[in-house]
């Protein structure tokens, strides 16, 4: 065999363990983060104002809790739900999940750990609304059958 193969192949197996420990690394710290949302997680009456997927810096989030955004997540558009919970407004990050079924001027039910909005519990004289699943750009264009 010629050596460039070897040198190759070898390159190739070191590249693949790394990335099988680096992967491990990212779930444990995955699962302690999950951990610890769902000890703090509690039900909260509030009512929707506004959902918007903007940067964290625009989203009228505390200082302390942007400073704590890596710099490579403060440019990016996250899914932001401002609501009114008693007599304040506040600004909460949502689920992905969450953010699609929540309903906007509507008092809802939601489990929320921090400023991070987990579940929708209920809606208050209605249902949750279940978005359906986006198309594609080519399934678009079928024909229904």
């Amino acid at each position: 065999m010629p050596t460039w193969f070897i040198i190759l192949l070898v390159v190739l197996i070191a590249i693949t363990v790394g990335l099988i420990i680096a992967g491990r690394r990212l779930q444990k710290k995955q699962d302690e983060g999950q951990a610890q949302i769902e000890a703090a997680k509690q039900v909260v009456p509030m009512l929707i104002i506004d959902k918007k997927k903007m940067k964290v810096k625009e989203a009228g989030l505390p200082k302390m809790v942007t400073d704590q955004f890596p710099w490579y997540l403060k440019g990016r558009k996250m899914p932001i739900i401002k609501a009114k919970i008693g007599p304040k407004i506040m600004s909460f990050l949502a689920d992905p999940k969450v953010y699609d079924k929540c309903p906007v001027k509507a008092q809802v039910k939601a489990e929320i750990a921090g400023i991070y909005i987990t579940d929708i519990k209920g809606v208050r004289g209605g249902k949750v609304s279940e978005e359906p699943a986006k198309k594609g750009f080519f399934s678009r264009f079928k024909k229904n059958k």
